[in-house]
């Protein structure tokens, strides 16, 4: 009988070390992130496609306990994110939910090791473990850029916390480094060109951007930079009359929140270097940010905000809610209005809505997707009436905000005939709307006209398999 239960506890034993069929592959373990040779998009050392599909947790280091983190960054993997931008430190010192600072000598890191298990670092540390168990990746903004314009550290502490941070993290599989955070690049630019090849100096595993003030894009003043391997706007908060405050003079408030220009604009640059939308409108924030008793952003303006951006041409779309952001307790009126908690937040429809767009873009053939405003024939549309179509070699996708009629040129693609399709931002389901002939047709879903009741319009060549008939979801 003893033999028999030793047997036994070793099948056990190696059933529970034997790899598991469907365990899901973590991101990293295709290699490491790189630029594709087009300078369009993000793959892997493999050549498999990344998709960035980020989450706004700003204040998960400073706020969260260990196993509030666990919840957040569950939730996160769970509604489809795979990267979650942080403030690493949102002061100088920062705090965490355990009091502990983050530089309690100063730019002097030698004795932080020494801050116990709930150490401010120890803590982040934690966070980037837990991530990386979920595929998530982190982007670090490694200091808010006020903390900088106020005078709080300059470029020789630059190169003190910069080595600290990459030689803490260039051995974690899942770090994007993110320099500035909300600031103009021409403020304290010898701090944050400092910082930047200080950590790239030491850490060549990582990719790297700046986030910049609201409505300006980092191709303002970095784009050449050596250090730079993707850009990054921030759209901002504003709705289209509103534009005090302004980090970009030449914005107009007719165009302010058509983030597919900050797009275009990018990817117009040479040499050309892969451009997303690192903080557009958070979803449950007043427009404008600071007047709460404004109407707020909802679920349908954050998903035009990511369709507008990814379809123009980005590699992929950061989103944000106005609770989890600050890791607002609920407890009080928090920042900006925020009156939910952050985990009442992790329920509202435009968070649990972005894996959509995910899905939609990885179930196509991923490094030949361009955007290609040609694919909408004759006149397009103004503001929210204005659609934006995206296309490879033989299928093409385009997003209606408005349901308005769309006269779409087939020829684009390949294929005599076209199957077409209607997608759901809403809740990814699939509608098929039969084949037709090649040519310009026109389109319109059966539904009502008007904001928030956006569509995708699949098309592709007939003969490929992308999608089949009776298939209602991706």
């Amino acid at each position: 009988m003893k033999r028999l239960i030793a047997l036994f506890g070793l099948v056990l034993f190696a059933a529970a070390c034997a790899p598991q069929a469907d365990r899901t592959t973590l991101p990293w373990e295709n290699g490491k992130l790189a630029v594709t040779a087009d300078g369009r998009y993000l793959q892997h050392e493999n050549g498999a496609p990344f998709f960035w599909m980020g989450e706004t947790g700003w204040l998960l280091p400073e706020r969260l306990t260990r196993e509030e983190a666990d919840f957040y960054l569950d939730a996160c993997r769970d509604a489809g994110f795979n990267v979650v931008q942080v403030q690493t430190v949102n002061g100088v010192p920062a705090r965490n939910a355990y009091g502990k600072l983050s530089m309690p000598e100063g730019f002097d890191f030698s004795k932080i090791d020494a801050e116990g298990d709930e150490g401010y670092w120890q803590h982040m540390d934690y966070i980037v473990r837990k991530a990386e168990q979920n595929g998530i990746y982190i982007g670090m903004v490694c200091i808010w850029g006020g903390l900088v314009k106020k005078g709080l550290m300059n470029a020789e502490q630059a190169v003190s916390y910069g080595t600290f941070l990459a030689d803490r993290y260039k051995d974690a599989p899942n770090i994007v480094w993110i320099i500035g955070g909300d600031i103009r690049g021409d403020v304290e630019t010898e701090v944050w060109e400092t910082l930047a090849r200080t950590i790239k100096g030491i850490d060549r595993n990582h990719l790297m951007t700046f986030h910049p003030f609201g409505r300006t894009s980092s191709i303002y003043w970095f784009h050449n930079a050596d250090w730079l391997d993707f850009n990054m706007f921030q759209s901002g908060h504003r709705r289209y009359d509103q534009t005090r405050g302004d980090g970009d003079d030449s914005a107009q408030a007719s165009i302010a929140e058509d983030n597919w220009r900050y797009v275009e604009a990018g990817l117009g640059m040479e040499p050309r270097k892969p451009i997303l939308d690192g903080e557009p409108s958070y979803e449950e924030i007043p427009q404008g940010l600071h007047d709460p008793s404004e109407p707020w952003w909802k679920a349908p303006d954050v998903r035009r905000y990511a369709y507008w951006s990814v379809f123009a041409g980005a590699f992929g779309h950061t989103y944000g809610h106005n609770s989890i952001m600050q890791m607002h307790s609920g407890d009080k009126v928090g920042g900006y209005g925020a009156v939910k908690s952050w985990k009442e937040g992790l329920q509202d429809p435009g968070f649990n809505q972005m894996q959509h767009l995910k899905r939609l873009i990885l179930a196509f053939p991923f490094f030949e997707r361009v955007g290609d405003q040609s694919v909408i024939a004759g006149e397009n549309g103004f503001r929210y009436d204005r659609a934006i179509a995206t296309r490879g070699t033989d299928y093409l996708l385009v997003y209606t905000y408005t349901n308005r009629p769309m006269r779409i040129d087939l020829t684009k693609i390949a294929g005599e005939q076209k199957q077409v399709w209607w997608y759901s931002p809403v809740d990814g389901s699939l509608q098929y709307a039969g084949t037709v002939e090649d040519g310009i047709r026109e389109f319109r879903f059966e539904g009502p006209e008007g904001p928030a009741n956006d569509h995708v319009l699949i098309a592709f060549d007939s003969t490929k398999n992308y999608l089949t008939e009776g298939q209602q979801s991706l």
